[in-house]
C-alpha cells in the first residue's frame, strides 16, 4: 500500500490566488473541499458514452451529492436529447439553488464536449478535427471555435473538452478522426488556434489527451504506450507546449494511457514538474472520464479508489470527472485514516476556485432568464461550409472532375454513404455520440446528404440512386441495381467509407479500432463492380481514418477520380457537391499519410532513413499518397527558394519562395516548407514540416511567400535528453508535399549549441506579397 501525504503549497503558489479565494478555502470543511473537486453526471444512464461507464458505481442522488456544493456539472446538454432552452432554464434554477442552499453559495462549473461543435441537440455540427488538419487553415478553425464558444456561453457552459492534440501515429486507432494530423507543427498551430477561438468567447478550452495516447500499441484504444523519451519530447509534447505557452489554455485533461508502465494519471513528472513547473501552466487539470478510478481498476497501481485518488491528486489532477468515484468518500476515508494529508486537496481547491473566479462564477447571480438562441445560425453554417470545402482532398483525377458536358446530366449516385447524413459526421458529433441511442429523435438541424446536395447543385441532372451495399457486412444483393444504374449513366459517383460510433457501434471512433485498413464490408467489391461497367467512376470517401487505397489510386482498374473527405460535417454534402461540379476547386491536403497496408503501421512521414524503404527488407512502408498531398483543378509552381546562408542556433530562418498559378483557373495552394537535418548527433527525420500557408491565386498570378522560422522548430532531444538546436547543414525545400522537393536551398546553422528555452519561438510567421496579374502581363 502506498502512503501519500501530499505536498504543501509553496508560498509562491499561495500568492498566485486572490484573497477571496484564499478566504473561501479557509472556511471550508473537508466535505466542502472535496465537493469542489468532482463533477456530477445528472443524466448518466444506461447508454454508454464513456469507456467502462457501466463498471463504475452508481451516482448518489443529485440533492445528496450537491449538499456540500459541487465542482462541475457533467454534460447537461450532451448526454441525451434535451431542448436547449428548457435545459438552460433548468440549469439556471440549479445554479440559483447551489448559491442559495449550500453554505458557501459557490456555483458549479458546467463542461461539455465540443470537438465538432457543441455536443447538444440542434447545435451546429462542424467538420471533424482531421478535416481541420486537411484544411491547413488555422484562421478558419479559430473562427469556427469562437462560434462554438458563443453557443456554449449562451447556454451557461463554461468549459469545453477540446481540442485533441494527440499526434497521429497509427490509422488503425479508432480515435484518428478526433485528431488533427500526424505532424506536431500542424497539430500545435491549428490546435492553438482552436484554443484561442474558444477562449475568446469566455469558454475555457481543455487540451487532451496529455500525453502519448495516440501511440498505443497496435492502434488499440487504452493500450499501453512504449515510445521512447526522445519521441515523447520531440513529437508528442510540442503541440501541448505551444497551446499552453502561446495559446494560454486554461485546462488540460490527462491521457488514459500508461507510458512505459507509468499511468499518466499518476505521473507527477508530467502533470506537475513539466506542465506546471517548466511550462508555467496555471490552470486546472481534469481527469479523463473515470481515469482516477482506472488507476485501481485497469492499471492496478492502486489497491483501491482511495489510494487512486491520493496518487492522482499528488500527480496533479485537480478535478475528477465525470463523477466523484474516488475523490469523495474513498479519499475522505483515506484522509480520516491518516493515510493521506490535505495539502494536495487544498491546492487543487484553490485552483478550482480561481478558475470559477476568472469565469465570473463567484459573482454570477443567475437573475437573467435564458433566452432562445440559434445554435445553427447562418454564421455557423457559413463557417461549416468554408471549412468543409477547404478540407476536401482530391487524391486522383484522370480528367473526370470537375463534372462537365454529359456527365452533368446523367449521374448514378451509388454507395452506402451517398444518402446518409450520419456518414458526414464524426464520432463526437451529437448525432453519432448520443442520438444513436435515440433512433426516433430527429437530428434537429439541416444536414443534406451527398445525394441531396447533388440534386441541389445540379438541378437539371437526372440522378439515379442505388446504395449497393451497407457500410458493414457482406450483403451483395444490391450490387446488381448499382451496376445497372452505372451502365445507364454518363458518370457514376460512388460514396463509400465509414460510420462513426463508439465502442463497437460503427467502423471508426472511440473504441472502434481496426485490424485491417481495407474499406469496411464489401465496399471495395462494390467500387470495382461499378468501375468494371466502363462508366467513368468518381469515388468519394467519407471516412474518419485513411484507408489502404492503392488499388483505387494506382491499380489497373482504378476509378477515374478519387476524393477524400474526413467527416466534413453539416455542410459536407454541399461542399462535396460543389467540388464535384467545379463550383469550388479542391484545396485540401492530406494531414496524414495515405497508408499502403495495415502491416506497415505504425508509420509517420517523420521517419529517419531506417524508417523508409530499403533493400534489406521486403516490406515497403512508403505511403500511397504522402503527407501534404492534394490535387486541384489548376497547377502551381514553387520556385526560387531563398534563405540566408548562415543562421545562428537559436536565431530565425528567413526563407522566401515564389508560388505561381500555372493553370487556367483560380485556385488555392498550400505552400509547404520542409527541412532535413543532414548530419546530427541523433537520427533525424528525412523530412519535417516547418511552416505552411494557404495562398489564393488567379490564373497566372504569382506571390512571394516569406517564412520566418525559429530555429527552435529544428530542435531535438540530444543524448542527454535536453532539447537543443545543433549547428550543421540543413536542407530546405518547398513543394506540394513532404515527398516533392520542387525548389531546394541549403542553410548552415552556426554554433554554439543552443538549449531551447521558453523564450524560443514555437511557430513560424508568414507574409504573402502578391504580384499584380495585369501588371505582370
Amino acid at each position: 500500500m502506498t502512503t501519500v501525504t501530499g505536498s504543501a503549497a509553496a508560498p509562491a503558489e499561495a500568492s498566485a490566488f486572490s484573497e477571496r479565494v484564499l478566504d473561501l478555502l479557509s472556511r471550508m470543511t473537508l466535505d466542502e473541499k472535496l465537493a469542489q473537486l468532482v463533477g456530477f453526471w445528472v443524466d448518466q444512464g444506461g447508454e454508454a458514452v464513456a469507456p467502462m461507464q457501466g463498471e463504475m458505481a452508481p451516482s448518489p442522488a443529485y440533492e445528496e451529492a450537491t449538499r456540500h456544493g459541487l465542482g462541475q456539472l457533467t454534460r447537461v446538454y450532451g448526454t441525451r436529447p434535451v431542448d436547449p432552452l428548457e435545459r438552460a432554464r433548468w440549469l439556471r434554477t440549479e445554479q440559483r439553488r447551489l448559491k442559495a442552499e449550500t453554505r458557501l453559495g459557490i456555483p458549479a462549473l458546467v463542461h461539455e464536449e465540443c470537438l465538432t461543435g457543441l455536443a447538444a441537440w440542434q447545435a451546429a455540427t462542424f467538420p471533424t478535427p482531421l478535416a481541420w488538419g486537411a484544411s491547413f487553415d488555422p484562421e478558419l478553425v479559430e473562427r469556427m471555435a469562437a462560434l462554438i464558444g458563443d453557443s456554449m456561453r449562451s447556454l451557461g457552459v463554461h468549459q469545453g473538452l477540446a481540442p485533441v492534440l494527440d499526434v497521429i501515429r497509427d490509422p488503425r486507432w479508432g480515435r484518428v478522426d478526433e485528431c488533427i494530423a500526424e505532424d506536431p507543427v500542424v497539430v500545435g498551430t491549428i490546435g492553438t488556434a482552436y484554443v484561442r477561438g474558444l477562449q475568446s468567447a469566455g469558454v475555457h478550452a481543455t487540451l487532451k489527451h496529455f500525453v502519448g495516447y495516440s501511440a498505443s500499441r497496435a492502434g488499440r484504444n487504452h493500450a499501453p504506450v512504449s515510445i521512447g523519451r526522445r519521441e515523447l519530447q520531440d513529437v508528442f509534447l510540442p503541440p501541448f507546449e505551444t497551446a499552453v505557452r502561446d495559446g494560454g489554455v486554461r485546462s488540460v485533461m490527462n491521457s488514459y494511457t500508461e507510458l512505459d508502465g507509468e499511468p499518466v494519471a499518476a505521473s507527477r513528472a508530467l502533470l506537475t514538474d513539466l506542465l506546471r513547473d517548466r511550462w508555467g501552466f496555471d490552470g486546472v487539470v481534469v481527469s479523463d472520464y473515470f481515469a482516477v478510478a482506472f488507476l485501481a481498476v485497469m492499471h492496478r497501481v492502486a489497491a483501491d479508489r482511495g489510494e487512486a485518488a491520493a496518487l492522482a491528486l499528488e500527480a496533479g489532477i485537480d478535478v475528477e470527472l465525470p463523477t466523484g468515484d474516488a475523490y469523495l468518500a474513498p479519499l475522505a476515508e483515506r484522509i480520516e485514516a491518516g493515510l493521506a494529508g490535505t495539502d494536495a486537496v487544498d491546492l487543487a481547491v484553490l485552483r478550482v476556485l480561481a478558475q470559477k473566479e476568472s469565469l465570473g462564477l463567484l459573482d454570477e447571480t443567475f437573475d437573467a432568464e435564458p433566452e432562445p438562441v440559434d445554435l445553427d445560425s447562418p454564421a455557423h453554417r457559413a463557417a461549416a461550409l468554408a471549412l468543409a470545402e477547404e478540407s476536401v482532398v482530391l487524391l486522383a483525377n484522370d480528367g473526370a472532375l470537375p463534372l462537365a458536358g454529359d456527365a452533368r446530366s446523367r449521374i448514378a449516385v451509388i454507395g452506402p454513404n451517398a444518402d446518409r447524413s450520419e456518414a458526414l459526421m464524426g464520432c463526437y458529433s451529437f448525432a453519432n455520440h448520443v442520438l444513436a441511442h435515440h433512433p426516433g429523435v430527429p437530428l434537429g438541424f439541416e444536414i443534406p446528404s451527398v445525394l441531396e446536395s447533388l440534386r441541389t447543385e445540379l438541378p437539371g441532372a437526372e440522378l439515379r440512386f442505388a446504395a449497393g451495399s451497407a457500410v458493414e457486412g457482406d450483403d451483395r444483393s444490391g450490387f446488381e441495381e448499382a451496376v445497372a444504374a452505372a451502365r445507364e449513366s454518363a458518370v457514376a459517383i460512388v460514396v463509400a467509407g465509414d460510420q462513426a460510433g463508439l465502442f463497437g457501434r460503427g467502423t471508426v471512433g472511440e473504441g472502434n479500432d481496426a485490424e485491417s485498413l481495407d474499406l469496411p464490408g464489401v465496399q471495395r467489391e462494390l467500387v470495382e463492380a461499378v468501375v468494371a461497367t466502363g462508366t467513368p467512376t468518381v469515388l468519394v470517401l467519407l471516412t474518419g481514418r485513411p484507408y489502404a487505397m492503392e488499388w483505387a489510386l494506382d491499380g489497373p482498374a482504378r476509378p477515374a477520380a478519387v476524393v477524400q473527405a474526413f467527416f466534413p460535417g453539416e455542410e459536407g454534402g454541399t461542399a462535396i457537391a460543389r467540388v464535384l461540379s467545379g463550383t469550388t476547386a479542391p484545396s485540401g491536403r492530406l494531414p496524414i499519410s495515405l497508408p499502403r497496408s495495415a502491416g506497415a503501421q505504425p508509420y509517420s512521414y517523420l521517419h529517419p532513413v531506417l524508417g523508409g524503404p530499403s533493400e534489406v527488407t521486403s516490406v515497403d512502408p512508403t505511403p500511397v499518397r504522402p503527407f501534404g498531398f492534394g490535387l486541384g483543378y489548376t497547377t502551381f509552381a514553387h520556385e526560387d527558394l531563398q534563405v540566408a546562408g548562415r543562421v545562428a542556433a537559436g536565431g530565425t530562418i528567413e526563407a522566401t519562395v515564389r508560388v505561381r498559378n500555372t493553370g487556367d483557373r483560380a485556385g488555392t495552394d498550400v505552400v509547404q516548407l520542409y527541412a532535413n537535418d543532414v548530419v546530427a548527433s541523433v537520427t533525424r527525420p528525412v523530412a519535417q514540416l516547418l511552416a505552411f500557408r494557404r495562398v489564393d491565386l488567379e490564373p497566372g498570378e504569382e506571390a512571394t511567400v516569406t517564412f520566418s522560422v525559429p530555429t527552435a522548430l529544428l530542435a531535438f532531444s540530444d543524448r542527454r535528453f535536453v532539447r537543443i538546436v545543433e549547428p550543421g547543414e540543413v536542407r530546405l525545400w518547398a513543394g506540394p508535399s513532404c515527398a516533392e522537393e520542387e525548389t531546394v536551398a541549403t542553410l548552415e546553422i552556426t554554433g554554439p549549441v543552443h538549449e531551447v528555452g521558453p523564450e524560443d519561438g514555437r511557430s513560424a510567421t508568414v507574409r504573402v506579397d502578391r504580384t499584380d496579374v495585369s501588371a505582370a502581363s
